[in-house]
């Protein structure tokens, strides 16, 4: 099938008129329906947007194609649009996207569609044909364009299969041993769009270095240009560019280059350069699949591994934490005390939301974050431990520091009883997955949280609080320094509750002074977080700041776990950074004579019980913005520009 029997004139848009990402989404969603291709618009453009939250399929080189595979379409099609200004969709490389190809494919579409579209993806690696579509001035000049791109690389296709049965006729004992040879497999989850990208960027890239590559495929119409027992003898690397399970245990005892699917189309020349490196350690099969390290088995730092473990289990995490923490701001509005039944101002609605905010959102976050870094490193075995632990972290007050030991605890103990499981007889292998594993990791791992991780946390717990004590009554600026900068350190954890614990008690003895350190302390850090990615926007990527409202609506609300996310992802720079801001807030609104009466509720207690006392809000919002600008400036000039190990990480979290 020809490409042009998808995208017809009646499906090409030309100049849009859209402005982001959702106009796009929305132009040329209403392009396939006017042409007839859908029966459901709204379904189709909720699948599309629901791919674009796995990961962007703005892929750079100033391309993004959007692509849903779901019922909703009746005939496969594709959608053009071009932006000569260029339109902000995320793309992996950061720049502004000018070509927009929306495909639509139905739910088990015909085989001979899905090589159209496989051409497609790798006709746009051509620099000269997307050049030429963004001169393009009418749908007719796109469609010959495309055919013509379309001769040329069948022609390719055909010559390339030739070459390969012309090889593979010869013997491997007359192959030049000590010419370079790399296989690769691509693989996204789609397998519509990323999987070809990343094969012709890997070809067209072996081409200029003159190194011989075969890739195989695993897109939706199965696997394609298989790599054969023969093939992987012969190689000197093979790369695995995947996002979704791949067979690795064929290439036991290669050099095998493992990273996502992207990498495959953003970084070609390095992944063969390292698939031509004799010297790296040989990759060692695991017997179930799954590889035995990570991106790569390059020489990666043990830093890195640890990133890519803990930005699994942050990004789970954060739905909860800005659902939870949204949902309890809206409490505060109804009532600071409006959840608690004994109180004069309880509303049984307000009662209900914080069961769901607090209680319910917030009690998953430590528990969650765990889980998914110990399935990170162990896969699903891990994920039961990993939960358990978490959930011993948060009720032992090891707070979010607890949980990611817990998480890594629990994932390379499982990883470890995976391996001793190997040598039991193959009558039980059935019971691995579904008794030994889970009972033997989740046992060891929560005896492990309950005698070796909290004790310890309980111990700091009594000894902060005796520290306190003797602050009380001393300096007062020293102390709301003390006690600020406590409710930073962990956020929820040991250090925090402390310093709340200690802030409470002295409020029911009628010293206010220690709770209104501890809250205007509490609200800086994710205040502060908010506030540095709108300074230093280009050190944090678009999905981080998409929280900097939920942040700041946290922050307001005396909600420090907003800052959770980026504590865990960066304690040695976020922690320090939120210590000295929440520090110098509470020394300067105790130093100011600010006074708040309640435990709880942010700016609105702030307001509420100094209604008739201006000057104590006025001394309480001037504390709590220099904090919160001392911290970003602090953490934004501490944090590095966006990495590409940050950008990976982004871009894959829930693939």
């Amino acid at each position: 099938m020809r490409i042009t029997e998808l995208l017809t004139q009646s499906t090409i848009a030309m100049d849009l008129s859209a402005n982001d990402k959702d106009g796009v989404i929305e132009e040329l969603g209403n392009q396939l329906n006017h042409a007839g291709k859908l029966n459901d618009v709204k379904a189709f453009k909720e699948a599309i947007h629901n791919r674009e939250a796995q990961s962007t399929t703005g892929i750079g080189e100033g391309i993004a194609i959007p692509h849903a595979k779901v019922a909703a379409v009746d005939s496969p099609a594709i959608a053009f649009g071009k932006s000569k200004k260029g339109i902000d969709y995320q793309s992996l490389d950061m720049q502004p996207a000018h070509l927009f190809f929306m495909i639509a494919a139905p739910e088990g579409g015909a085989q001979t569609h899905l090589d159209a579209l496989a051409k497609l993806s790798g006709i746009l690696m051509d620099e000269h044909v997307r050049a030429q579509l963004l001169d393009a001035k009418s749908p007719e000049e796109v469609l010959q364009i495309i055919d013509k791109a379309d001769d040329e690389a069948t022609e390719d296709e055909e010559a390339e299969q030739q070459a390969s049965a012309t090889t593979n006729a010869s013997s491997t004992e007359e192959t030049d041993k000590d010419e370079p040879y790399i296989l690769a497999v691509t693989a996204c989850p789609t397998g519509i769009a990323h999987t070809y990208m990343a094969r012709d960027a890997l070809k067209k890239q072996a081409e200029k270095m003159d190194v011989k590559i075969k890739v195989e495929t695993n897109g939706s119409g199965g696997i394609k240009n298989h790599l054969t027992d023969e093939d992987i003898a012969r190689a000197t690397g093979i790369i695995v560019a995947a996002d979704v399970h791949v067979d690795t245990d064929r290439f036991d005892g290669k050099n095998v280059v493992e990273v996502p699917v992207a990498d495959g189309i953003k970084r070609p020349e390095t992944l063969i350069n390292m698939a031509q490196d004799r010297s790296r350690k040989p990759f060692v099969a695991k017997g179930d699949s799954q590889s035995s390290y990570t991106e790569s088995n390059e020489k990666q730092s043990v830093g890195k591994t640890i990133y890519k473990h803990l930005m699994n289990g942050v990004s789970n995490m954060l739905p909860l934490v800005i659902a939870g923490g949204i949902i309890m701001a809206l409490v505060f509005i109804i009532g600071p005390n409006s959840f608690d039944p004994k109180s004069s101002e309880h509303n049984a609605f307000a009662e209900q939301l914080w069961n769901i905010g607090k209680n319910s959102a917030f009690l998953l976050i430590i528990p969650v974050l765990a889980g998914y870094i110990a399935r990170s490193i162990a896969d699903k075995p891990g994920f039961a431990a990993g939960l358990v632990g978490g959930m011993l972290a948060a009720n032992g007050d090891s707070g979010f520091i607890g949980g990611i030991l817990a998480g890594f605890l629990a994932g390379y103990l499982t990883q470890g009883i995976k391996k001793l499981a190997s040598y039991l007889p193959q009558a039980l292998e059935g019971l691995k997955p579904t008794l030994i594993y889970p009972v033997f990791s989740v046992l060891i791992s929560g005896l492990l949280m309950i005698y070796v991780v909290n004790p310890p946390a309980s111990w700091l717990n009594n000894t902060l609080l005796n520290g306190l004590d003797s602050l009380f009554g001393s300096n007062i600026m020293l102390l709301g320094l003390v006690i600020g900068a406590m409710m930073a350190i962990d956020m929820g954890g040991p250090f925090n509750k402390a310093a709340y614990v200690f802030a409470t008690a002295a409020l029911t003895e009628g010293n206010a002074a220690p709770i209104t350190a501890a809250m205007i302390g509490g609200m800086v850090p994710p205040m502060a977080i908010a506030t540095a990615m709108l300074i230093f926007k280009k050190k944090f990527t678009k999905e981080q700041r998409g929280s900097i409202l939920p942040n700041y609506v946290m922050g307001l609300s005396f909600i420090t776990e907003g800052a959770i996310p980026f504590a865990a992802a960066d304690p040695l720079r976020v922690i320090p950074s939120m210590m000295v801001g929440s520090g110098v807030a509470g020394a300067i609104a105790l130093g100011l004579g600010s006074t708040i009466q309640a435990p709880h509720g942010g700016i609105f207690v702030i307001i509420g019980t100094n209604i008739n006392h201006l000057d104590h809000i006025l001394s309480a919002l001037i504390a709590i913005v220099i904090g919160s600008i001392v911290s970003a400036i602090i953490y934004g000039v501490l944090k590095p520009k966006v990495t590409d190990n940050e950008l990976d990480a982004s871009k894959s979290m829930n693939e």
